[in-house]
């Protein structure tokens, strides 16, 4: 009997009980696993989730390896918060370019118009004054007055330089001058625009305008040809535009229709080569700004006749006009020259009177 007591395993143990032990058992390792894997990486799950780098225990050289991105779980502490949904793109400011840096300055209709003369000297006007820092200056002649006035003023602006409210934005277009319609679309614009005409001895101006005509078509009639309709009776052919333009009362007229005399300020092209910073010290002074402009920064040179602008910091070499400024004149019969400042006394006599300069070109 007692080996029969001693045998038994006691008595067996039903299948339901061993599967629900079977269970247990599995969710309890389940949860421990579980427990130490979040202990392990709090916020493995959020980086996933969120983008945030992922975090190890230990600075392992293995886990260096599997996750180089990784970064060390931090000390225990509260869960960083969400990043922030990304923000919009800040307003663009006006005058900003395309990577949202703001640029200097508004484009704003010219207060101040070089308007004349062709072969003047107005080049070098808008040369010497772009020195100036109080001006900005339009570099190519927009023609807009005469040409293009058809594409309207938010063209015309559009063309212009950034200047800052203390600067004067300025433009140069020598036809102008001769333009009749010019003076009244230039009021209509602003009538309080201060007009610039840079002036010279009419006869040597029509030299060099023919002078640069010649290069360009070399075919064209003699100076002589162009300039008389008869030579003999001394009958000057005011038709063509050289000659016409040299007649600077004529056009003045229709200017002061629109423009007081205080609001134009004439510069002598020939006092622009012998006294440049005289001159351009005087244009500063209508213009209203600082006597920036002196004897320091000019030269003259000696192969073109006329002065250029010294070299200034930022360049290696000094600043002059270009190949087609200062080329040599053709040379004009005397007699011929003659005619034309007897054709031209009259006109220039009233000139002087009108401005009350005398330019002493008799």
């Amino acid at each position: 009997m007692a080996y029969r007591v001693l045998g038994r395993a006691g008595p067996p143990q039903p299948r339901r009980a061993r599967r629900l032990l079977f269970a247990f058992t599995l969710s309890l390792s389940c949860t421990y696993l579980c427990y130490s894997f979040l202990c392990c990486c709090d916020d493995l799950g959020r980086s996933r989730l969120l983008g945030a780098p992922r975090c190890l225990r230990g600075p392992g050289a293995s886990s260096q390896k599997l996750l180089p991105k990784s970064r060390p779980c931090g000390p225990p502490g509260p869960p960083p918060s969400a990043p922030a949904a990304a923000a919009a793109p800040a307003p663009r400011l006006p005058g900003s370019n395309h990577s949202g840096t703001p640029k200097l300055g508004t484009k704003r209709l010219p207060q101040a118009l070089i308007v004349g003369v062709k072969k003047g000297g107005t080049r070098a006007v808008l040369e010497f004054i772009r020195v100036h820092p109080d001006v900005r200056a339009l570099g190519t002649e927009p023609h807009f007055f005469d040409r293009n006035y058809g594409r309207g003023l938010d063209w015309y602006r559009s063309l212009m330089p950034r200047t800052l409210e203390t600067q004067i934005t300025l433009e140069k277009t020598p036809s102008y001058f001769v333009t009749q319609e010019a003076p009244r679309r230039i009021f209509n614009m602003s009538r309080d625009t201060k007009l610039i005409v840079v002036v010279r001895n009419p006869v040597t101006r029509a030299i060099s305008d023919y002078t640069q005509t010649l290069s360009k078509k070399p075919d064209i009639p003699t100076f002589e040809g162009l300039s008389f309709r008869n030579r003999t009776l001394g009958l000057v052919d005011v038709s063509w535009n050289a000659i016409r333009i040299g007649m600077y009362a004529l056009h003045l007229e229709t200017w002061l229709q629109y423009f007081p005399l205080a609001q134009i300020h004439f510069v002598s092209g020939e006092r622009l080569i012998t006294d440049p910073a005289g001159e351009m010290g005087r244009v500063q002074d209508f213009l209203g700004i600082k006597r920036f402009i002196t004897d320091k920064h000019f030269y003259f040179n000696k192969t073109k006749g006329f002065p250029c602008l010294k070299k200034p910091e930022s360049s290696v070499l000094p600043r002059c006009l270009g190949k087609s400024k200062g080329r040599t004149h053709v040379q004009i019969d005397p007699e011929v020259i003659d005619q034309l400042r007897e054709f031209y006394r009259p006109y220039n006599i009233k000139f002087y009177e009108t401005v009350g300069q005398d330019f002493r070109w008799e």
